[in-house]
């Protein structure tokens, strides 16, 4: 594999966002880390993930979709789209990068949605591999090695160098456009440090953590379980998981009245509040039990059993972490699975 040294990772930063818009890992005033546009000078993050997971680059918190433009009885329809830039997220975590697949499968899928589709071509993503995993992970339960991510280039760390590793067609051109900052590297101390991760894997507090007892055939049985009354009633409806949650992909559709014409825009909506899925007639959940069940029955049943049993969930930790009654998706697999 290709490796750069740690001192000249910043040199390659630079290379890359004179040549394309290039977003990093960084930490804020509160330590936590975020993805932030890269300016000459910035350091890459030490942190495990982000707060906010790397779904804003494709499926953005809100967006324009239309403008519109009232005369009377003429309504004049506005294109708002416009070509995305090519650009580059450094620093994705396999969890993460897992979670492109799952919202492809929403958004690509017929009737593909354009505006994500844009932005899903455009974006380079270059993942890095996980050397000392978190106690709220869990990512293995879904078949996701984090000393080995997907994504287009593959970057892994042995303390000292930076291997790179193209892992699809779109990995190959921007290998290409930095080889002559790379050069040929030796793994064997990188192999070792996989090893120490794995082994750290196997230690987690939620390392046999199993969705043995899920998927589409198990729908009507989880769906009338008695246990839900009792999950659901400390939840406050916040919506926090949905909102950290990089497989989320439920949204709303507004017009806005700016005086000089409309706007309609979508935003990210979330199953947990009262007034998601209201209709006409009035809401189809209306109790917080309801919409407790449909979150994670959509993630643990309904998704994997329209898609090959691929679960909607990959197991980044971020629910467990940021739930204020500390409610989340592996306290609901525990408490439904069989004994």
């Amino acid at each position: 594999m290709l490796k750069i040294s740690t001192d000249k990772l910043n040199s390659l930063f630079d290379a890359i966002s004179a040549k394309q818009t290039l977003y990093i890992t960084v930490d804020n005033e509160n330590g936590s880390a975020e993805y932030k546009k890269y300016e000459s000078g910035m350091t890459l993050s030490k942190s495990l993930n982000t707060v906010r997971s790397a779904k804003d680059f494709f499926f953005p918190q809100t967006e324009n979709l239309a403008d519109f433009k009232v005369e009377g009885k003429n309504i004049e329809v506005i294109d708002v789209r416009e070509e995305s830039e090519d650009f580059v997220v450094f620093g994705v975590r396999a969890c993460d990068a897992r979670s492109f697949t799952i919202l492809d499968k929403v958004f690509l899928s017929e009737p593909v949605d354009s505006y994500y589709k844009n932005r899903r071509e455009h974006g380079t993503i270059v993942t890095m591999a996980c050397t000392k995993p978190a106690e709220t992970c869990f990512c293995t339960a879904f078949g996701i090695d984090p000393t080995v991510p997907e994504g287009d280039v593959a970057v892994f760390f042995d303390g000292e160098n930076y291997f790179f590793l193209e892992r699809t067609e779109k990995g190959e051109k921007f290998i290409a456009s930095i080889s002559d900052m790379l050069e040929d590297g030796d793994t064997s101390k990188l192999n070792e440090v996989q090893e120490k991760a794995r082994d750290i894997m196997k230690k987690l507090p939620l390392a046999n953590l199993s969705t043995k007892s899920f998927g589409g055939e198990r729908l009507m049985e989880h769906f009338n379980s008695e246990k839900w009354a009792e999950l659901s009633e400390s939840c406050l409806g916040c919506g926090t998981c949905t909102f950290v949650c990089p497989t989320c992909q439920c949204y709303d559709i507004r017009d806005f009245n700016t005086g000089h014409g409309i706007k309609r825009f979508r935003c990210w909506d979330s199953c947990m509040y009262s007034d998601f899925t209201k209709m006409a007639h009035g809401n189809s959940r209306n109790s917080q039990l309801e919409r407790f069940r449909q979150r994670f029955m959509h993630k643990l049943v309904y998704f994997p059993a329209n898609n090959n049993g691929e679960f909607g969930c990959v197991g980044c930790g971020r629910c467990l972490s940021k739930c204020p009654v500390s409610m989340n998706i592996v306290k609901v697999m525990k408490a439904l699975e069989d004994k």
